[in-house]
């Protein structure tokens, strides 16, 4: 019988800064070293050409973000055990296996990124780097508890704005810029296809739709009073509410944060006929030359910041 005494915050208004939490992490994820190398790729290969498709992933985002949240809330279970429930077996070995084996190449170049970003800003080992961030993470999962753990990824989204920091410290012709992207030159050439493919493909990945159900399942199993909506619909207007405000705000600083490392890239590597990135670390390298001392710190650190993000929702996402 429930303590009438008890009282469901989940029903409690809150500011809307405090009602971010599987959103604004899941979201901010997105942006992981290996995502950073993507955009870096087709900002410094195509310059403007690829503003667009930013504009276009956000709604795609959220909406998809969106059904996996309200799942994870209502049936008080993870994507996984919904389609262990509700089809055929294989069907869940097949997706689990292909999540996680996508996963953990993620991972490993993820730790990878990390670890040549950190010698590239102290000298050292890439190897031993990398290593290290592996125990690190792996640690703070095994050890901290949900809740403590959750502030600490939190508090780490702020690193993404070192992105857009960027552009006070490069020169951005902004006319052209907002002409790219709202009227879009789109090539049919192998080559822009396959980074637009490519910018979709690590804009809307399967980990933050595990992810982000599973968050919300612990979000309940942290709060005793809290229910499943499916076994209890009280307060249901005010959660979806929070969850479209989390989830908005969430999609919208991964595809802002995108869309100012493509920027970035464009205006000085592209610019520069640098053209040939094929790693964050690479494109944090390039930057030295053309735009400063200060802008490459700041990539390079966001690389770091964004690998200790990710990593734990993309191992968690397939756990």
């Amino acid at each position: 019988m429930k303590n009438p005494n008890v009282r469901d915050s989940s029903h409690i208004k809150k500011p809307w800064w405090k009602k971010l939490g599987p959103g604004l992490i899941t979201g901010a994820a997105d942006d992981d070293p290996s995502g950073i190398a993507t955009y870096s790729q087709s900002g410094a290969q195509f310059g403007f050409s690829m503003l667009w498709t930013l504009v276009l992933t956000y709604p795609l985002m959220v909406g998809i973000q969106l059904i996996s949240a309200k799942i994870g809330r209502v049936s008080g279970k993870g994507l996984a055990t919904n389609i262990r429930l509700h089809y055929p077996m294989p069907l869940l070995y097949i997706i689990i296996f292909l999540l996680f084996i996508a996963n953990t190449i993620n991972i490993a170049a993820d730790v990878a990124a990390m670890g040549e970003a950190l010698k590239l800003l102290i000298g050292g080992y890439t190897h031993l780097y990398a290593f290290m961030f592996v125990v690190i993470s792996l640690l703070l999962q095994v050890f901290i508890s949900y809740n403590s753990y959750v502030r600490v990824l939190k508090w780490l989204t702020l690193v993404l704005f070192a992105y857009v920091g960027i552009i006070f410290v490069v020169h951005i012709p902004w006319g052209q810029v907002v002409k790219k992207t709202l009227i879009p030159q789109i090539s049919w050439s192998s080559d822009y296809i396959t980074v637009v493919v490519a910018i979709f493909g690590t804009t809307i990945s399967p980990y933050l739709f595990f992810w982000q159900a599973s968050q919300e399942v612990e979000e309940l199993r942290e709060n005793p009073s809290a229910k499943a909506l499916i076994v209890d619909a009280k307060g249901s207007k005010t959660i979806f509410n929070r969850i479209k405000i989390d989830t908005m705000i969430g999609m919208g600083i991964s595809n802002v944060v995108a869309f100012f490392i493509m920027l970035t890239t464009a205006v000085t590597l592209n610019l520069h006929h640098v053209t040939n990135i094929q790693t964050s670390a690479q494109a944090a390298s390039a930057l030295r030359p053309v735009a400063g001392q200060f802008a490459f710190w700041l990539f390079s650190f966001g690389i770091i910041g964004t690998g200790l993000l990710a990593i734990p929702v993309l191992a968690g996402s397939a756990a």
